[in-house]
Order: C-alpha cells, then structure tokens, then sequence
C-alpha cells in the first residue's frame, strides 16, 4: 500500500468527497482492525427532507475495508471492492456513524482460502448508527481477495 493507516486518516479528512459530504476519519488503526467515520449533518450536508443522503451513507464505507487489509496484509495480496448492499432503517440525523472492523480471525480465514492463490470473496457488515446507538442503516460490503504471484 503507497500510503500508511496514519497517513490515509489525514489524507482521507481532505479528500473531495468525504470533504464535501462532511464525512471524518476517526479512527484508522495500524494493523487494519478498525476504522471509524462520522458524518454530521449540517446545511450543505442534508438532503431535501433535512436527512443525510444515501451515497453519503455508502460512502462512510467505501473503501475502508479494502484499504485496512490492504495495510494489515501486505502487498502480497490484490485487494478490490466488488459489491455493496444497503438497507436504510432510520433517516439519518444529527452525528451519524460506522464503525468498522475485521477481526484476527477473519485476516487469518482469508489467509487460508488464498493460500493456493485461488480468490476469495468476503462480505463484511456495518450498521451505521445514530448518536443514540441506533441504527441507521446496514451496509454490507464484498471484498475479493487474491494472493498475488510470486
């Protein structure tokens, strides 16, 4: 990966996107276990009916779980984005967040089924919440996983 977990949670907070839509880094750990958004909604941030947009919502998790197992395994691995699903819940207001995270377990399950080099294909799921703790919406991502050649 050309950028360091560090260097992508400044990086990020300046990134078109995520700087229009209001959406922050939180968090972005080292060794590719979490990552943590917020969005907070304001003027330029709602949409007609004074809630967050969708592709706002999507957005809080693309690419997050590409890039922390891209930091947490390595250039060794080609790491893509294949799929994302939604399921809005609740109209998002106020401080909305997604809290991402991919267990020890998970890295070494992906290990395992790469380790010939055939693909894998994981679905990873965030709720992303509202300042009570409730739920916004459910997102669920597909990430391809491949070990590359040697």
């Amino acid at each position: 990966m050309a950028f360091t977990p560090h260097q992508l949670k400044k990086y990020m907070q300046f990134w078109p996107p995520f700087l229009g839509a209001g959406i922050k880094v939180k968090e972005f750990a080292d060794d590719g276990s979490r990552v943590v958004v917020t969005h907070r909604l304001g003027k330029f941030t709602q949409n007609a009916v004074g809630t967050a947009f969708g592709g706002t919502i999507m957005s809080m998790t693309d690419p997050f779980y590409m890039l922390a197992s891209m930091a947490r395994l390595g250039r060794e691995y080609n790491v893509w984005d294949v799929k994302a699903e939604v399921e809005f819940v609740k109209p998002g207001r106020g401080t909305i967040s997604a809290d991402m995270r991919i267990d020890d377990e998970t890295y070494e399950l992906i290990k395992e089924k790469t380790a010939g080099g055939d693909k894998y294909l994981h679905w990873f799921e965030t709720a992303v919440t509202d300042e009570e703790g409730d739920t916004v919406a459910k997102v669920r991502r597909q990430v391809y996983y491949r070990r590359k050649k040697r």
